[in-house]
């Protein structure tokens, strides 16, 4: 009998706009021979199964089910394909938990915790992965942004929670730039970081767990058209591209090392994208952050990846439902 996964999209945040595009692709590939697959909108009007008619049925959140055809429909599983809250910040995560229903991505401690960046660098610090040195502010709680002074410039300023880049600004000396771009990332968030600028080229290297097993996928070097990989470089084509990456035996074994020591450090379920500026002076792999569910639309590393790996997606994407299946065994 076809396991039934619930292909969780939407959310509450400004990353809802990538979550459907990312549920679109995982949807499209999902092998329809193995499972019986339902798309769940999460939405802050409500949660919705939409069938192929269009016609909507509202999610019974008591236990996670749906009515469809006129039968009551319990899931085997949870493909979550969702950026931003509350699917990528453990708070389904945690929810899931409760109900002793396996998902494709980590848990909710570790979803929490890589949400926000400020942790995220302190945790990686601690275990010996070099990071950029960073402030952080927290709205109201500072009197002036001159406290970034002690950093060197340039300076990158974001949101400390969530991603795709959204409300980031690269400010190249201490000015009144610093002080709009505070502003900027203070309308996505109470909490703002501003960390230093590490000189090098940059990375992103795509990490999974199947049959029990760390792999890593092929790297991506990232080269943005804009002055840094901004939301238009990252889902506007506004970037480019080379997988695998062109570099040398050394920097590869580097790079791959440090992002299967991160995955574990991290406690990491299902598929994450860590990004990396490697720094050629000092011969380290800088980590930028850790994306715990990463794009999965056309425009997507993860998937250029997969396919460098000479995998299509729908194999990749059978591994980790059956890996996540596992968990419920």
């Amino acid at each position: 009998m076809k396991k039934k996964i619930a292909l969780v999209t939407g959310g509450y945040s400004g990353e809802a706009v990538i979550s459907y595009r990312s549920a679109k692709t995982i949807y499209n590939h999902l092998d329809k021979e193995r499972y019986d697959v339902y798309t769940i909108d999460v939405t802050p009007a409500g949660w919705f199964y939409e069938d192929e008619s269009g016609s909507k049925t509202a999610v019974n959140k008591n236990d996670f089910s749906i009515i469809a055809k006129g039968q009551k429909i319990n899931f085997d599983a949870v493909f979550i394909g969702m950026h931003g809250t509350p699917g990528e910040d453990g708070k389904l995560q945690g929810y899931f938990d409760m109900l002793n229903l396996p998902y494709t991505s980590c848990n909710a401690a570790t979803s929490a915790l890589t949400f926000n960046k400020r942790y995220t660098t302190a945790v990686a610090a601690a275990a010996g992965i070099p990071v950029a040195q960073s402030i952080l502010f927290i709205k109201g709680q500072f009197s002036n942004p001159d406290e970034a002074l002690r950093l060197k410039y340039p300076v990158f300023v974001k949101p400390n929670n969530g991603g795709s880049s959204i409300g980031m600004s690269k400010v190249n000396k201490a000015s009144e730039e610093l002080g709009t771009a505070l502003e900027k990332a203070f309308k996505e968030d109470n909490q703002v970081l501003v960390e230093e600028m590490i000189q090098g080229r940059e990375f992103t290297v795509g990490v999974f767990k199947a049959e029990g097993t760390v792999q890593v996928l092929p790297i991506t070097e990232v080269v943005a058209h804009n002055e840094f990989f901004d939301f238009e470089a990252k889902y506007e084509g506004k970037s480019s591209e080379t997988t695998p990456a062109n570099i040398n035996g050394e920097w590869k074994e580097v790079l791959e090392k440090t992002a299967a020591k991160i995955y574990t450090v991290f406690n990491c379920s299902g598929v994450v994208r860590i990004d990396f500026i490697y720094n050629e002076k000092e011969n380290k792999a800088f980590m930028l952050e850790i994306n715990t569910i990463p794009g999965q639309s056309d425009a997507s590393v993860v998937p250029q990846q997969v396919r460098a790996k000479g995998w299509n997606l729908t194999d990749f994407y059978t591994k980790l439902v059956e890996e996540a299946l596992k968990r419920r065994d």
